[in-house]
């Protein structure tokens, strides 16, 4: 079929729930952060970091993180994932500056997801949510298409230090089934790493931090 690892992996996940062998596997249950790993979140205080879950969820993420992207932690808990926030919050499409790149490789993570748990009742109501309200999820829905992204770039429009180039590395959280540690890192002596270091500073109550 010529698929590659990640579309394989998808394919045998569907088999699998075909002949039912999926069918115990509790995904509608709540993850947990363990505290140790929100204090590691806290302790990159240089570096944006949060922990993604199931349907894309957010479980955990430190405070640089959240001024970057947008506080999911203080969202009710069904409102916490990151694809719905990328498709229906306005905000989502101006903070990436390459909004449609990065939407419709989260449709290809969730439709990975879904391999995996075909019986998570969230998240065919959170697959039914999407579909009613863009037409731009329907659409990449269709397409079947599975992605699977450990490492990379992000851009950002930032409301308050501009525009920002971000690398990115995600990491399987040891123990912790579905859940993956994301942590953004930037280029030493770039514009985005004296962006992001004023952004750290307005975090403290500091103000921008002047150059030299």
């Amino acid at each position: 079929l010529e698929l590659d690892e990640t579309a394989a992996g998808h394919l045998f996940n569907l088999a699998r729930s075909v002949s039912g062998s999926g069918r115990n596997n509790p995904s509608s249950s709540i993850q947990r952060v363990r505290p140790s790993l929100h204090q590691l979140l806290d302790s990159f205080t240089g570096h944006p970091a949060f922990i993604r879950g199931r349907r894309t969820e957010v479980l955990g993420m430190n405070a640089l993180a959240a001024s970057l992207l947008t506080d999911f932690l203080v969202k009710p808990v069904r409102h916490r994932s990151l694809i719905r926030w990328a498709f229906l919050d306005p905000e989502a499409r101006q903070r990436y500056a390459d909004w449609e790149q990065i939407a419709a490789s989260m449709v290809g993570t969730l439709r990975l997801d879904a391999g995996r748990h075909p019986h998570d009742p969230l998240l065919a109501q959170l697959v039914g949510e999407l579909s009613m309200n863009s037409e731009e999820f329907r659409t990449w829905w269709a397409d079947h298409r599975v992605v699977e992204r450990r490492d990379g770039i992000k851009r950002f429009n930032h409301p308050q230090v501009g525009y920002l180039e971000v690398n990115y590395e995600a990491l399987d959280v040891t123990g912790a089934p579905d859940q993956t540690l994301f942590i953004y890192t930037i280029e030493p002596g770039s514009d985005s790493e004296a962006k992001l270091r004023d952004l750290a500073a307005l975090l403290n109550g500091q103000g921008p931090v002047p150059e030299a």
